[in-house]
């Protein structure tokens, strides 16, 4: 289980906030935690609301969080005001957007609206990048990624120590996907841009969770958004939404591919990369830092990758991989 803040934190932090809120006699609760050492509380105080986020500073920065709310502020995009802080310790006092996420109200009926607000602040998120003014997402970073696919998920959580072939074909699909992510044409890219990150608020939604945002491909908040870690769409729903979004990024003047499927075939490759790493990810947060909540989802990742691995040829190696892994028989259907 995830550890709690210790007192002597919890101390610093409630005198911290005596500090920067003085006139208000303050109650704290949890609001929400994340994968990494990262804790938000809710701090009320009669009838107001903040979020404070307690970030230990030998564990993570806040730095980035600031300088990434910066930029999506700028871009017209609904994030937390950043209204005190103190990044030596490891503190911020943040605007509060309120209580529900996406993930805690997403269904059949709503899923259309929600998710055209949630496009149109991604295109607004895209349509203000910059070269070089966030780190590059580039070959050894996604390479790196999916590498904790072969060292967690299948070398700690399966058990499995690769053969020479095996090792070898996914190598080679490493490569693929890698190549197949830097030729997209490169945007801001949020990194975790899905239903858990977004709230329900006016303007809608509020986005959390930013701080590790880079430069990348085009693609990649996208496919986080509909081929999300906790709920899945039919896919013919997710080939819609995607059509409407081309669309709109074609009409807001982004670098989209001209030719729907190839814009398509990358979508669906790139988020075969993030289902790979998400995989790696969600083991070693249960193996390493005693997180096990994740792990009941790789279910649903591994459905992805292999579906996006039987539909495309030159992805057929990982296939016949994941069944070996798995001990099932090949079942090819390729659709591209």
């Amino acid at each position: 289980m995830a550890c709690a803040p210790s007192m002597d934190r919890l101390e610093r932090l409630n005198a911290w906030l005596a500090e920067v809120l003085p006139e208000h006699r303050l109650r704290l609760e949890p609001a929400s935690s994340d994968a990494s050492f990262r804790r938000y509380f809710r701090v009320r105080s009669d009838g107001d609301t903040w979020i404070v986020m307690d970030a230990p500073p030998e564990k993570e920065a806040c730095e980035p969080f600031v300088r990434v709310a910066g930029l999506l502020a700028q871009a017209g995009v609904h994030v937390p005001a950043i209204l005190a802080q103190d990044t030596a310790q490891g503190f911020l006092l943040l605007s509060d957007l309120g209580t529900q996420t996406y993930l805690d109200i997403l269904d059949d009926r709503n899923a259309d609206a929600l998710f055209r607000d949630a496009v149109e602040a991604l295109l607004k998120w895209q349509r203000a990048t910059r070269p070089g003014v966030l780190p590059p997402y580039d070959a050894v970073l996604l390479k790196r990624e999916m590498e904790l696919f072969s060292t967690w998920y299948v070398g700690r959580h399966l058990g499995v120590a690769l053969a020479p072939r095996q090792r070898e074909a996914l190598e080679a699909l490493f490569r693929l996907l890698v190549d197949s992510a830097r030729a997209q044409p490169q945007v801001y890219v949020h990194r975790d841009y899905m239903p858990r990150n977004l709230m329900l608020s006016e303007p809608n939604p509020g986005v959390l969770d930013f701080q590790d945002a880079v430069e990348g491909p085009i693609t990649y908040d996208l496919v986080s958004l509909f081929r999300d870690a906790f709920v899945s769409w039919p896919e013919e729903r997710v080939l819609d939404w995607t059509i409407r979004y081309w669309e709109k990024a074609r009409r807001a003047g982004l670098p989209v591919e001209a030719d729907f499927s190839a814009f398509y075939r990358a979508f669906e490759w790139m988020g075969l990369q993030r289902h790979l790493k998400v995989l790696g990810i969600f083991a070693r947060l249960h193996y390493r830092d005693g997180k096990p909540q994740y792990l009941a989802d790789t279910p649903r990742f591994m459905g992805y990758a292999r579906a996006v691995a039987q539909r495309y040829r030159e992805l057929a190696p990982l296939a016949r991989l994941l069944d070996e892994l798995e001990g099932r028989e090949l079942r090819a259907g390729y659709s591209f």
